[in-house]
């Protein structure tokens, strides 16, 4: 399916997807996650649009992803590092690809190794909760993959160069479940989602698009009405 075996040797075996439980026309791409926490209506644009466009800050996050995105890996003070890691969870309709995850000998001699995924993100070390779910996501996918519980993972943040953990609470696992039913909800909805204006849609990379501030005044259009036929905008429909 999308298996690498660049990635595997004869002290691991990467798991590959058996069956879809029904998901084959229904799957979730990771990173659909994140888009969705963000803003539904992005997630639409990505998504069924297609629409994407780049920004100073987008073509940072691409650069600084250029180092995990080839599949590999390598040892590093005992612990099994492998980039470009395909992921998927069968039972919740979720495929994608990990940046890196580190697979840590386990305490016991009778336990499996402990995947442990760290995503790579620009800018500086801040929480966002919208990273965070993307990361737990992929924790989803690694229990399912290798049967094991994955209590924590981290987020690389390019600028800072810095690590910040993240621990997959009860909270944060709903909130990333939620998320999957929702990114799942709106892609077959066939209706794009409405636009919310918020502080963050400064940054987005699909302002100029998406047009937030145009629908976020609902006064604008009964006044264009107005003036157009010379008449008050409560009148517009006596014409």
């Amino acid at each position: 399916m999308f298996f690498d075996n660049r990635i595997e040797d004869e002290t691991m075996t990467i798991p590959s997807p058996e069956k879809s439980d029904g998901w084959d026309d229904d799957l979730v791409l990771l990173s659909a996650v994140n888009d969705y926490l963000y803003c539904p209506r992005r997630a639409w644009l990505h998504r069924v649009e297609g629409v994407f466009t780049h920004t100073a800050e987008t073509l940072e996050g691409s650069h600084a992803h250029q180092g995990t995105d080839a599949a590999g890996w390598h040892h590093r003070d005992g612990v099994r590092i492998v980039h470009g890691l395909p992921l998927f969870a069968t039972r919740l309709g979720l495929v994608g690809k990990a940046d890196t995850v580190e697979f840590h000998p386990p305490l016991k001699t009778d336990q499996s190794d402990q995947p442990y995924p760290v995503e790579y993100k620009r800018g500086r070390r801040r929480k966002w909760d919208n990273d965070d779910a993307q990361l737990c996501a992929q924790a989803l996918c690694l229990e399912e993959m290798f049967g094991v519980p994955v209590p924590a993972g981290a987020i690389f943040h390019v600028v800072s160069k810095r690590r910040r953990e993240v621990v997959f609470d009860d909270e944060l696992r709903n909130i990333t479940l939620e998320a999957i039913v929702g990114i799942r909800r709106i892609l077959s909805g066939g209706r794009i989602p409405p636009p919310v204006r918020r502080p963050r849609c400064r940054g987005c990379s699909l302002h100029s698009l998406c047009m937030p501030e145009v629908p976020a005044d609902g006064g604008k259009v009964p006044r264009y009405v107005g003036a157009l036929y010379n008449c008050k905008p409560d009148e517009k429909e006596q014409l």
